[in-house]
């Protein structure tokens, strides 16, 4: 687990305990080599992974294994964010810093955003909630975008879209797509952003591939981490 999931996870208790979002440790310097940030929720975080990776984590594994030039992730994921939570996160000056410096990054976000705004899960699923979600979530991704280019101009954004926790639910599987065409449409307009599907990815809503009723297992994250490799040439 990076030092900077560790983290992750004290600004989740810290959240609880008081509404503080997000904590960064402000000692830790840029590292040498290359560096990807990763930013999201719990599937960036890496919950279900009995192995304590998650696909940002395997990915920088990954990477250093085929590639001379170290590869460093700082993985921001923080479980039950929200891209309200992640708009807090990147106005944060340290965080600010790390987005200068980096080669890469990975965006995993939204799936909170659908099921918080739809009342807490997808069972029954209210239409116009989850269009007052959409919206709120337009705004947020494009503030997002605007942000990161603020700091970083060049850097390739990696942004993973949303997957079908039910794959066995044909309503839920058009909410995805449409959030995953909105996703798209917002990220159209800047050619070093990269879309990258996941969808499909865990068909089978199995122990094969998922640790509980959202979250992958290693497996399910090796796929997400595959597909990542598959679809940007590094």
């Amino acid at each position: 687990m990076s030092k900077f999931k560790m983290l992750s996870l004290v600004a989740l208790i810290l959240a609880a305990a008081g509404g503080v979002y997000w904590y960064t440790d402000k000692t830790i310097q840029p590292q040498s080599g290359r560096e990807m940030v990763a930013l999201g929720d719990s599937l960036t975080y890496g919950v279900g992974d009995q192995t304590g990776q998650g696909y940002a984590d395997e990915l920088e594994e990954r990477l250093n294994e085929t590639q001379s030039s170290p590869l460093t992730v700082y993985n921001y994921g923080i479980p039950g964010q929200q891209t309200d939570g992640l708009l807090q996160q990147l106005q944060d000056e340290d965080v600010k810093k790390t987005l200068k410096h980096a080669e890469y990054f990975t965006i995993f976000i939204g799936t909170n955003d659908l099921i918080k705004t739809n009342g807490g899960d997808l069972n029954p699923l209210y239409e116009d909630r989850i269009e007052a979600g959409k919206a709120d979530y337009r705004k947020n991704v494009e503030k997002i975008l605007s942000m990161i280019r603020a700091e970083n101009p060049d850097a390739p954004i990696l942004f993973l879209g949303l997957f079908n926790p039910y794959p066995e639910s044909e309503e839920i599987q058009q909410v995805i797509t449409e959030w995953n065409g909105l996703t798209q449409e917002l990220l159209a307009d800047d050619e070093r952003v990269k879309f990258i599907a996941t969808d499909g990815l865990l068909k089978e809503k199995s122990t094969d591939y998922f640790s509980d009723a959202l979250h992958p297992n290693s497996k399910g994250y090796e796929l997400i981490t595959d597909e990542i490799i598959r679809e940007y040439d590094f």
